[in-house]
Formats: C-alpha cells, structure tokens, sequence
C-alpha cells in the first residue's frame, strides 16, 4: 500500500511538472500572441510619431544636449500628452469624415485660409527635407568616408521618390512601419554610455528654465520640432489610406467609425508619440552625459553629434547614432513631401492618396516630385544646414498656431465630427497648445531677427 502511495505521488509530481511546463508554454504563446496582435494594431500613429524623430529633430535634439546638459530633459516630459492629443485630434477628424485635414478645412473656413496655409507648409517641408537628406549624405559619408555627398544626395532623393511612388502602399506602410524600429538605436546607445540615474530623473521631473535669448530659442526649437504641421496633415491622410485598404472607399464608409476604431486609434496614436518623446529623451540624455561632460557644446547638425561621440562613447554609440541618422531619414522625408502633396491636393480637389498609381494622380505625385527636386538642389546651393533648419522653424512657427486653433475648432464641432467632439480637458488642453505655440512661433520670429 504504502509503495502503491509512492508510485501515484510520484506520478502526480511528473504530471505537476508536465502541466506547469505546458503552461509556461501556453504563457508564452498567449503572449506572442497579445504582442503581435498590439504590433499589428500599430499603423498611422506610430509611423507619424517616430517621423517626429527626423534628422532634423536629431540635430536639436544632440544641441539641447550638448550646450545645456540634462536641464531640458523635462521638455520630452512636458511635449508627450500635448502632442499626443493633438494628434488624436487630427486622428478624429480623418475618421469622423472621411476626409483629410485639408479637406476639412476647405470645406469649413475661407479658402484663402487654406491657400497659405498650404503655400507655407509646403516651402517648410521642402526645406525639412533638404536638411535631412543633406543629414543623410553626411552620415553616410561619417560610416563609409570615400562616399561622394552629391552623388548621395542624388541618390537619397530619387531613393525616397521611388519608394512614394512606385511601391503600392500597403508595402510602403508596412516599410515605413519596419523602418520605425531604427530609432530603437538612440535607445540603445542610451545605455551604452554611463549616466548616473538620479540625474536623469531630478532633470525629467524638475523644469529649469531662463528667460535668456538662447534658452528662449532652444525651447522654440523643441516645440518646433515635436509639434509640426506636417505631422498634423500627415496623421488625418495617412488614417484615410488605412481605411480605404480595408475597403471603405467611400467618404460615407469611412465616416461611419466605431467605438473600436476610436479605441485602437487611441492606441496607436499613444504610442508612437511616447516612442518619439522616449527617443528625444534618450537623444538628450546621451549628448549630455559625452558631449556637454566633456567640454563639447557646439553641435551645428546631428552628424556632427555622432562625429564626436565617436572618441568618447565608442565605435557602437557612433555607429548606432549614425544609422539612426539615416533610417529616420528614409522614414521623414516621404512623409514631409506626402503630408505637403496632401495638403495641396486637397486644396485644389485634385485626386490624392498613395493608394493611386501615378497615371491616376498626376497632380499629386507631381507636388511630391517638385518638392523632392527643389529639396535636392538646395543641397547644391551651399546652404549652411543650421540656417535651413532655422527657416524652417520660423515657417512652421507662423503655421502652426493657426492649423491647431483649426483643428481644437474642427474637433469642438458636431457638424464636422458628430458626437465624438473632444472632452472639456481635451479643449483646454488643445487651447493651451494653440497659445505655447503661438508664443513660439513670435519667439522664433524675435530670435531670427535680433
């Protein structure tokens, strides 16, 4: 008996130890399960997030780091929940009527109100794109130094031209989205280099600021950069082509949105705005734990920052930097002149989307192609990269406040976004955004002239 006792205890302990390895298995898969299900759910908000993260958002990035240490850490704090609502917003708009942002404001406002708007967004983006793919050239040449930089500029150009618009989109979504993992690369060389943790959270946590012509401009620059109209436009158009690929071709298909779609949205948007504040945060954090320690503070364009890091963080940090430098690139140039293509398009009611051929879109492939050219021969034009990127930002500064004051408006409306009209806190804060801005944007305008 008591042998009896001993085989079936014994036999219960084998079948325990079979069960709990069969449910860590199960674990697992569930798990795989949940986790490729959340990476499919991710579509326009996460590319449009880590295109915040362009070379051209580097450069300010690695200068914020390099000239003021960690004391503008708190700023990828502070831009998160406010540019992640007014992403949202624009979200909203795309899937509340089917149309895209400036789409909606030809039909609700002045038309002369959209003809500048799109005039200015358009020379902002093609001089964004300049500066990255000259960022591009310039990383290449730190990776493989015998590289020709016109012959890369060239090469970048039609590179991006191509992609836009002979690739059929659901490819072209799902490269974009691939591409988003470059950015990882900042993160990880975050770590590579030694930062004393208590720093990183007193500076995250503790806003420092002085009212100084310098720290005024830098401020605007991070605004400039994280909260851009391009982003605006981009975001509602890019929902519309998600829509029409799972086949709601028409405008009263894509306006009929459930609360799931609302939800996901939510999401996906979220997401790809605390991976572009976490990358902003890591960009930061890195060029002020090398660069700004050791005496570096002059950083004009973000090869410039994987230049120096090179002797003082490792050939890894350099390298990673580099990449990222033109994978972000790859992933923001396409979408500065998409967002521009779009914005003018719709201005004009010609037919849009990059889910048409160029034979059934002329007009709007032929925006992307003319802003793609003037991007690349402002290259040849000798250009100082720091002041492209400041002619930018004034631009965007003037934009800006007026397409948020829209959108905040647009999104308050039940005639234009039916029931799903924001929360009270959602309109305070997408007022208080409006009026940052605005303050920005005279800030940049001061600091450029005086």
């Amino acid at each position: 008996m008591e042998k009896e006792i001993e085989e079936l205890a014994e036999g219960s302990s084998i079948m325990l130890e079979k069960g709990i390895e069969a449910g860590k298995k199960l674990g697992k898969g569930r798990s795989f399960t949940r986790a490729r299900g959340f990476w499919r759910g991710l579509g326009p908000g996460f590319v449009t997030g880590a295109a915040d993260d362009d070379p051209s958002g580097i450069a300010t990035y690695s200068q914020t780091g390099a000239k003021y240490g960690f004391q503008f850490l708190w700023m990828s704090i502070f831009t998160f929940p406010l540019m992640s609502i007014v992403q949202e917003m624009c979200a909203r708009i795309g899937l509340t009527t089917g149309r895209g942002l400036a789409g909606n404001i030809r039909i609700n406002y002045p038309r002369w109100v959209l003809y500048i708007t799109a005039a200015l967004l358009f020379g902002a983006n093609t001089l964004n794109i300049a500066a990255n793919i000259g960022a591009m050239s310039e990383a290449t040449r730190l990776i493989y130094p015998s590289m020709n930089f016109p012959v890369l500029v060239v090469f970048f150009s039609f590179l991006c031209l191509g992609l836009q618009i002979f690739t059929p989109y659901e490819k072209y979504a799902r490269y974009l989205k691939y591409l988003v993992l470059v950015l990882f690369s900042y993160v990880i060389t975050a770590f590579l280099v030694r930062i004393d943790p208590r720093l990183l959270i007193h500076h995250a946590l503790i806003p420092s600021f002085q009212f100084t012509k310098d720290q005024i401009f830098i401020v605007t620059a991070i605004l400039g950069t994280t909260i851009s109209p391009y982003l605006f436009f981009w975001q509602t158009s890019h929902e519309i082509e998600e829509e029409i690929q799972h086949g709601k071709t028409s405008i009263r298909l894509r306006s009929e949105t459930t609360n799931e779609e609302v939800r996901k949205m939510r999401i996906d948007v979220w997401t790809g705005m605390f991976i572009s504040n976490a990358v902003m945060f890591s960009i930061i954090a890195t060029t002020a734990a090398v660069l700004f320690s050791n005496g570096i503070h002059s950083i004009n364009t973000a090869s410039d920052a994987a230049r120096a890091l090179r002797p003082l963080a490792g050939e890894y940090a350099f390298l990673l930097f580099s990449i990222g430098i033109i994978g972000t690139g790859l992933l923001s140039v396409p979408i500065l002149a998409g967002s521009a293509a779009y914005t003018v398009a719709e201005s004009f009611k010609w037919r849009s989307g990059l889910f048409r051929t160029l034979h059934q879109a002329r007009p709007f492939y032929g925006v992307i192609i003319l802003s793609m050219i003037l991007a690349m021969d402002i290259n040849f034009l000798g250009f100082d990269p720091i002041k492209l990127l400041i002619y930018s930002a004034v631009v965007n500064g003037l934009v800006a406040p007026v397409i948020l004051f829209l959108i905040v408006q647009m999104t308050n409306n039940k005639k234009v976004v039916k029931e799903r009209i924001n929360h009270p806190v959602i309109s305070f804060l997408g007022f208080f955004i409006t009026i940052v801005m605005t303050a920005a944007g005279i800030a940049t305008i001061i600091s450029f002239f005086v």
